[in-house]
């Protein structure tokens, strides 16, 4: 069963870099806000290890925009360097998924 578990963290992953490669997105709080308000996110991924209040903030506003939000297995650290960046990500809305199909899974 955790061999899925990897699998499945790997395809977010994968996914993610593709994403990162070839579509639009944009990272933190404040443009992830942003993003669902003005109704441009497809999909929000949230890490582990985003403060409760922040995090139930973002679900709200998803919920309203009819967003789907993926929660992260890793913590922001992770999420950080799965979009290829060396600083921590806490969340990251996807406007354009480019080439991959992270919107559809």
């Amino acid at each position: 069963m955790a061999k899925g578990k990897k699998k499945s963290g790997d395809n977010i992953n994968a996914r993610l870099a593709l994403v990162v490669k070839s579509g639009k997105y944009t990272l933190g709080y404040k443009s992830t806000v942003k993003a669902i308000r003005s109704g441009k996110a497809k999909i929000v991924i949230i890490s582990s290890n985003c403060p409760p209040l922040r995090k139930s903030e973002i679900e709200y506003y998803a919920m309203l925009a009819k967003i789907e939000v993926h929660h992260y297995a890793g913590g922001n650290t992770d999420l950080g360097t799965a979009c290829g960046r060396h600083f921590r990500v806490s969340m990251l809305a996807v406007t354009d998924p480019g080439d991959s199909d992270i919107v559809k899974a």
